[in-house]
């Protein structure tokens, strides 16, 4: 019984060098699926009957491996193409060295009305009334002044403003704002803030509802707005602060 035995593992291990020697392909499990015995082979799957541990026979190396497959296609290196980003256009206010000078100049010059009030409050550290009246009824002229040159804007054959009624009412809007701040002008402060609000209201459809002016004098029109809005602000400032000194309004006295 023993010999018989020893011959047929021979003859076994004789087939199993056999097919180590030439790899082939077996289909295992029932879901077809395919593997690939190569020089290490699966003793433990393929034969598990005769042999339950394969680390008994040394001679055998186990291993099990797997058809892997790669991709071989040529890769592409092309970058990719920067999308191109349209340029910003330039600022309003970067336009102001465009201005012809004769504008500039006059603007500047008017800013001192604005400026001047506030300027010899906060010297003398005193509120002065008539100073912040002056202050008010400056700036309720600049309101007149400006809805004055959208209406003239609008007038000449061929401007790019035409005399409708969205031209015609816009202009007509700093003129009130100007009536009522100088009706108020009693109580300084809710003038004061009267005048505020038509400046910012007039810069914003002139800059950007009726985009028509030239880029010049919108960086003006930004320019005087802000200066007139801080001088504004600090004469606030000064009245809450400053003791108060000399008639309300000119001609009267306290």
């Amino acid at each position: 019984m023993r010999p018989n035995m020893l011959r047929f593992i021979q003859k076994f291990s004789r087939a199993s060098s056999k097919m180590l020697k030439y790899p082939s392909t077996v289909g295992l499990g029932a879901s077809g699926r395919i593997e690939t015995l190569c020089y290490k082979t699966s003793l433990q799957q393929n034969f598990p009957r005769l042999f339950p541990r394969p680390w008994l026979f040394p001679s055998f190396p186990v291993c099990r491996s797997k058809t892997r497959y790669y991709h071989t296609s040529p890769c592409s290196f092309k970058k990719r193409e920067q999308a191109v980003l349209p340029a910003r256009p330039p600022r309003t206010i970067s336009h102001l060295p465009d201005s012809p000078k004769p504008a500039l100049y006059i603007t500047l010059a008017g800013l001192v009305p604005f400026v001047a009030p506030p300027l010899v409050m906060v010297i003398t550290e005193t509120y002065i009334p008539v100073l912040a009246f002056t202050q008010v009824a400056y700036g309720a002229s600049v309101l007149s002044f400006l809805g004055g040159v959208r209406w003239g804007f609008a007038l000449p054959e061929g401007s790019p403003a035409k005399p409708d009624f969205l031209n015609l009412a816009n202009s007509t809007a700093p003129v009130m704002f100007s009536w009522f701040a100088l009706f108020i002008s009693e109580r300084l402060s809710e003038a004061i803030v009267t005048v505020i609000i038509g400046l910012g209201i007039a810069l914003h459809v002139e800059v950007f509802l009726l985009p028509h002016y030239p880029n010049w004098f919108k960086a003006l029109r930004i320019v005087v707005t802000l200066v007139a809005f801080f001088s504004f602000v600090i004469t606030l400032l000064v009245k809450g602060i400053y003791p108060e000194k000399g008639p309300k309004r000119p001609g009267q006295v306290e």
